[in-house]
């Protein structure tokens, strides 16, 4: 449930657009084995609910809504069918808790996952798109990457940092209640996920990432 603070260590922007430029072509030409999964990390139970850290969770229930899915139990995680434009897609929950996210997704191949996560560089309620990388700190993406490795697409759902002078944790402030700027990014990250299903995570790059 934890994470650390260190600074992400930025990969080249050629080399995570060749990888978006593959995801897409990949699925043009009908992609590898497998539908597309859209995983949101977070913890389960009814005291993380509205928390910082379950913005993941937040994201796919919002989808999962959208399009009519029904959520059932499997061994590491809740999924829903549902589909988003062309594509048939799973939408996951692990519920291994956060530090053992990646078990829920062992057996997936890195380039059919979209990772929704909650994100510590980013101001609160910005969302942002990227193809692989490390884990920023982020003990979910890192035992993602850990069972999968690192080449997945990953929506990011900023949530800030704790104030300047503040004296709570990082895993506290994480762990703590969602702010309202954060809960009312949850629709335009559901919407960056459709985007990269329909058209591809450059074009969705191309549209989310710009600042405002």
């Amino acid at each position: 449930m934890t994470r650390f603070p260190p600074k992400r260590t930025a990969k080249g922007r050629t080399g995570n657009l060749r990888l978006a430029r593959s995801f897409f072509e990949r699925k043009d030409s009908g992609g590898p084995s497998g539908s597309p999964v859209v995983v949101g990390l977070g913890n389960p139970g009814r005291s993380y609910e509205r928390t910082r850290h379950n913005a993941g969770y937040l994201v796919v229930e919002e989808l999962a809504r959208r399009h009519g899915g029904s959520w059932r139990r499997k061994k590491k995680a809740e999924s829903a069918d549902v589909s988003v434009g062309p594509a048939n897609v799973t939408l996951l929950k692990p519920t291994t808790f956060m530090n053992l996210s990646g078990s829920a997704v062992a057996g997936h191949q890195a380039e059919n996952l979209i990772l929704v996560h909650d994100d510590l560089d980013l101001d609160p309620g910005t969302v942002r798109v990227k193809v692989g990388g490390g884990a920023g700190g982020h003990n979910g993406l890192r035992s993602a990457i850990q069972n999968v490795g690192p080449d997945f697409v990953r929506v990011r759902v900023g949530i800030g940092r704790p104030p300047e002078g503040a004296r709570i944790s990082v895993t506290d402030f994480v762990l703590g209640r969602m702010d309202a700027a954060v809960k009312d990014a949850i629709p335009a990250a559901a919407d960056a996920v459709e985007f990269v299903l329909e058209n591809g995570p450059e074009a969705a790059m191309n549209r989310f990432n710009v600042r405002s």
